[in-house]
């Protein structure tokens, strides 16, 4: 019984060449996780009441300026809650335009309760609020990676955690300043333009009793560095989002500073608000801390300059954050670990150790037990390491101490196929078939089985990798890598070397398994 196998052979050299041209060499094609590296893990969860309350504060801004377009002259506009809009005052006889311009302007996204005694509330609707909360994680992922990016840290790894939580996974290997990497992720750097409406004061007591212990809801107290604290109205005139650029630069008295220039929309809304303030003073706010409050001496339009405390480094981090966009919302660490490269190292000399050995003990066994066999599975089970390296090279996933027990893990159940099929030929040869018709049937009829149980197998891992996180990701890719390779190799390739050995012959009376 003769076959042709040598386009399977040409097929298994061909793959097993690439695979070591994917892999070789290892120190520079295989990435090592964090957990061999060292290095950050951290964990970020966005407040997205922030973003809510933001969105709100914008609609305030645009409701105001709509009313004063059309002449509505109303007693306050202000914010409840985080997702509400109170209007007081509303003349009686401009209830009908108060209407019209809700139902022309917010009626998409706002629920109106109509106009009682006056006053009228809008409320965020639900389905747009949660939009808002989705965007915002979003957005915070998409600049948090633009901060890393520009910081200059290799291979990091930053991914939303589940498939819509409000938590931000972070690994950053090689890190040898934690504490500046975690104030560069962690600093929402809102910068906001608020007019003072009064101030200093040496303390927020001292702020409070001029109104009476209680300030309207339009005015807000903020600290600043180094001048007390200040009255500061409450909606800004102009916020980051309306900025251009920043950069590092020098003040007047040559300290560092940042610098920033506006967009078009920002110049504008910057040129209207100084034009109209002449003498009053305009508070610099970073993350509600007021950096400066400089009297507006003239119409001022598209740049301005952020004056404190800084360093060269604090500054260029500044401008830094600034210019890759403000948070969308305000961040908190829930998670941080911090892991050293001489414990990544020890990791990796401990976790080689134990898949050496794995892999000698479960070929010493097959050869023992199943023979000339044995030395077939010991065969497939090497390509079957070589195919996973080569492919955690080839599509740059990283190998994690996780994922070193999956390789170990995979060493397992690779040689499980070929103990499935040498079985199942054994049965056959009980059963009085040939050996050559017994290795037919052994393969046939095993593959059923091997493919069921390595498919659950392959939709487990596929849920780990979906919903895990760092390190679990590392142990399902090489689940998933090592299960795929050990379907390939105990049924194409040892059956092609079975091929080899017996099928060429004119009369076989004897295998060895």
């Amino acid at each position: 019984m003769k076959r042709k196998v040598g386009w399977k052979f040409a097929v298994i050299i061909g793959s097993l060449l690439l695979f070591i041209y994917f892999m070789v060499p290892p120190s520079r094609k295989i990435k090592l996780g964090l957990d061999l590296k060292g290095g950050m893990h951290l964990v970020l969860q966005v407040v997205t009441d922030d973003a809510v309350k933001m969105e709100r504060d914008q609609e305030i801004l645009h409701l105001k300026s709509l009313l004063e377009d059309e002449g509505i002259k109303v007693g306050r506009v202000y914010g409840k809650g985080i997702k509400t809009i109170v209007v007081e005052g509303i003349p009686g006889d401009r209830e009908r335009d108060f209407d019209a311009l809700v139902a022309s302007n917010f009626s998409l996204n706002w629920d109106y309760s109509g106009i009682v005694e006056g006053k009228a509330e809008l409320t965020m609707k639900k389905k747009y609020e949660a939009m808002l909360r989705e965007n915002s994680v979003e957005e915070a992922l998409e600049t948090i990676r633009r901060r890393v990016d520009e910081f200059g840290i290799s291979e990091p790894v930053i991914q939303r955690q589940g498939l819509h939580g409000d938590k931000i996974v972070v690994e950053l290997p090689g890190v040898d300043d934690p504490k500046r990497v975690r104030a560069l992720l962690k600093n929402t750097a809102l910068l906001e333009l608020k007019l003072v409406k009064d101030g200093p004061f040496p303390t927020r007591e001292e702020a409070l009793k001029k109104y009476g212990g209680s300030l309207p809801s339009d005015l807000q107290v903020l600290p600043s560095k180094g001048q007390g604290y200040f009255i500061v109205e409450r909606l800004a005139a102009v916020t980051g989002r309306d900025l251009k650029t920043a950069r590092s630069c020098a003040d007047r008295y040559n300290m560092p500073a940042v610098c920033f220039t506006l967009n078009a929309e920002g110049a504008r809304k910057f040129e209207k608000v100084t034009s109209e303030n002449i003498g009053r003073r305009l508070a610099i706010v970073l993350d509600n801390v007021i950096q400066s409050a400089p009297v507006i001496n003239a119409r001022i339009s598209y740049e301005g300059i952020i004056e404190g405390q800084f360093t060269q480094e604090t500054a260029h981090d500044l401008a830094l954050v600034l210019r890759t966009g403000s948070l969308p919302a305000g961040i908190k660490i829930v998670e941080e670990r911090t892991i050293g490269p001489s414990l990544g190292a020890d990791s990796i000399r401990k976790g080689l150790k134990a898949s050496i050995l794995a892999l000698i003990l479960v070929m010493g066994f097959m050869i023992f037990y199943y023979r000339l066999a044995g030395v077939n599975a010991t065969l497939a089970l090497i390509l079957n390491m070589i195919i996973i390296f080569g492919s955690l090279a080839l599509f740059h996933a990283a190998l994690t101490l996780p994922g070193i027990a999956g390789i170990v893990l995979t060493i397992g159940m690779s040689v499980d196929a070929n103990v499935l099929i040498f079985e199942r030929i054994r049965e056959e040869l009980d059963g009085g078939k040939t050996p050559l018709a017994a290795i037919d049937a052994g393969f046939s009829r095993a593959f059923v089985t091997i493919l069921d149980a390595n498919i659950t197998t392959v939709i487990a891992a596929i849920f780990l990798f979906s919903f895990g996180t760092g390190p679990i990701k590392g142990f399902a890719v090489t689940l998933i890598l090592g299960i795929i390779a050990s379907i390939y190799t105990a049924v194409f390739v040892s059956k092609a070397i079975f091929e080899l050995l017996y099928f060429g012959k004119r009369k076989v009376e004897k295998i060895s398994i």
